[in-house]
């Protein structure tokens, strides 16, 4: 007896939890979070698409490919430059953080 299939096979319909179009169902819905005064858009990252290294801005620390994270970005008047990836804890605890972070001469500014 063979397995059983969970999904369904060919067809002309997509079931409603198939992925969508346009890379949908590589990043997090966006969302709206207020911070000093601003709003800030904010993306959830998962792990399979998280793809480069990227700086955390809270920590200082390197988030490596395939680690899931956040992206921020002040929502009106910004490019892509803009964007910040942030672990998700840092993120939560960017009140609490202070802005001076103290690099070793051999880090790189990223």
């Amino acid at each position: 007896m063979s397995p059983r299939r969970n999904r369904p096979r060919g067809g002309a319909d997509k079931p409603a939890d198939a992925p969508r179009e346009g890379g949908a169902e590589r990043y997090g819905l966006e969302r709206s979070e207020s911070w000093q005064g601003e709003e800030w858009a904010v993306r959830t990252i998962g792990g399979g698409a998280a793809a480069k290294h990227y700086r955390c801005p809270g920590c200082d620390q390197e988030i490596p490919p395939g680690v899931p994270h956040l992206v921020a970005w002040p929502q009106y008047g910004s490019g892509v430059e803009d964007r910040r990836h942030w672990h998700k804890a840092c993120w939560n605890a960017r009140d609490r953080r202070s802005a001076r972070l103290q690099r070793s001469r051999q880090a790189p500014r990223y």
